[in-house]
């Protein structure tokens, strides 16, 4: 094993109770077989992952192989909402499907459309979590997902809490693909971003992209879950259970 994770040993082992960590891996609909590597990779291990899933871009085809993972074991795979079709809509500055250029009454909308989708191909989607694309919204979209039944959203850490009454904020805290001025992060710097979070008293949560991850990436990954699974201070778990130890709710996206 590399010593880009040394950091995360050493930090691990001197925690005085167990460490929570979850796995969010975005954009599923895109790349699919190398979605489905990924997820091999955590049912060998037996680490939870959680998955969004942008509806517009969930083929008939993918819906049913990720059903029947589910029939496999629910207990280390979980599905949830991924924007509507991963689009940006602003004209100018940062990339975002849900930003300031959206109205009420479209971002509800497609909110809506993108729950019936992937409840249609997927069967009813219990999760009430969602991740906007490109970990971006405003509180209107908060709004329209209270509005929609869902209870839970998913950013990335940098992103200003909403605080909207009601709706869990389960931040994740590492970007396995971070860049610095377009640069791809070191993987030893990943390292000491997985300590530092580590030795934090909240949950540590990793984003995964499956579509723009390449096979090295997929090795790395494959040595950070062979130490999570053998660390008894490591302590993985879907995102509701998450929500949960946290003291938030989860409850169904019915509306």
């Amino acid at each position: 094993m590399n010593d880009w994770l040394d950091p995360l040993w050493a930090t691990l082992d001197a925690a005085p109770c167990p460490v929570s960590f979850f796995f969010r891996n975005d954009d599923a609909g895109w790349k699919d077989e190398r979605l489905f590597e990924l997820l091999y990779t955590f049912s060998r291990h037996s680490v939870p992952l959680d998955v969004a899933v942008i509806p517009n871009a969930l083929s008939a085809n993918l819906a049913t192989g990720l059903r029947r993972l589910l029939e496999i074991d629910g207990e280390l795979l979980s599905l949830h909402q991924h924007g509507y079709a991963h689009l940006n809509h602003e004209l100018a500055g940062r990339k975002c499907e849900f930003g300031l250029s959206r109205s009420r009454t479209q971002q509800l909308s497609d909110i809506q459309a993108g729950k019936k989708l992937l409840s249609d191909l997927c069967g009813p989607i219990d999760e009430s979590i969602f991740t906007p694309p490109w970990n971006r919204c405003t509180a209107i979209t908060g709004e329209c997902l209270l509005q929609s039944g869902f209870g839970v959203l998913s950013r990335d850490a940098s992103a200003a809490p909403l605080n909207i009454q009601g709706l869990f904020e389960l931040p994740v805290s590492i970007d396995w693909l971070a860049r610095r001025k377009g640069v791809r992060v070191p993987l030893n710097e990943t390292g000491f971003a997985l300590a530092h979070a580590a030795s934090g008293d909240v949950p540590v949560g990793m984003m995964l992209h499956h579509a723009a991850m390449d096979d090295e990436d997929d090795r790395n990954v494959n040595e950070l879950l062979v130490l999570l699974a053998s660390n008894s201070q490591a302590r993985c778990g879907l995102m509701t259970s998450v929500v949960n130890e946290l003291g938030g709710t989860t409850a169904k996206t019915s509306s």
